[in-house]
């Protein structure tokens, strides 16, 4: 299969969702002590979204974790994420969850609280792990542990200091934003593959801190997905 490339997914076309877009769920169930008792006693449910369409040859599976931060505020919870430096060689300038590869021997929960620490600042011994997700296989090879975590409510994003080398941005989105199915989006990518035209769809959730101006965050791709599945898992 012929490799390709995204550059800008804002510029794709918008897809129907489907009929199981669904509906937002009880904004109690976003409090962080709901989910803490949702991980305690996981309802029947199952993912929506196991993995990416591989974009190239198969590769080894790798293993990584990724820590799905929550931060009770005032005004409701709210969920860490982190734009990628721009410097980087894959994956550059995207939201993603602070996380990474595993090291041998290492559990997915220890690599996803080292691996924050390591690439926002945020210590250990600030977080709470409430449970995991199932894993996510992304079409790059990665095997990825979603870790979902209470971060102190004491943290604040400005405090939190980024690794140059990985994270140019750390920021907080609102939980009932992301949980909110009417805003999650299909968008569609085609390209030519030898003489096969090929499509593939992913997940985005664009997010504008103030709605009445153009800047964006533009969350989409694997974490998107996870998102989605978090979703999935909250309104079962």
């Amino acid at each position: 299969m012929t490799q390709f490339s995204i550059d800008d997914p804002r510029r794709l076309p918008r897809i129907p969702f489907g009929p199981n877009q669904g509906t937002a769920p009880d904004p109690q169930r976003l409090e962080i002590a709901e989910i803490r008792r949702r991980f305690a006693a996981p309802p029947t449910w199952s993912p929506e979204v196991i993995e990416d369409r591989p974009v190239g040859p198969a590769l080894e599976p790798r293993m990584a974790a990724v820590l799905i931060p929550l931060l009770a505020r005032p005004h409701g919870t709210s969920l860490l994420l982190t734009r990628r430096s721009d410097t980087l060689r894959h994956h550059r300038g995207q939201i993603a969850f602070p996380g990474g590869r595993l090291e041998i021997g290492e559990s997915p929960i220890a690599a996803a609280l080292r691996e924050t620490e390591e690439e926002i600042g945020l210590s250990p011994s600030r977080i709470d792990v409430l449970g995991t997700l199932p894993e996510y296989r992304t079409g790059t090879g990665f095997h990825v542990v979603p870790v979902v975590a209470e971060v102190a409510s004491e943290v604040a994003a400005s405090d939190l200091v980024p690794a140059p080398s990985e994270v140019a941005e750390i920021f907080e989105v609102p939980l009932v934003f992301l949980m909110d199915p009417q805003n999650h989006q299909r968008r569609i990518v085609h390209w030519v593959d030898g003489e096969r035209q090929r499509s593939r769809s992913f997940l985005a959730m664009p997010w504008r801190p103030d709605p009445e101006a153009t800047d964006e965050y533009f969350i989409w791709g694997a974490t998107a997905a996870m998102l989605r599945n978090f979703y999935r898992f909250l309104a079962a």
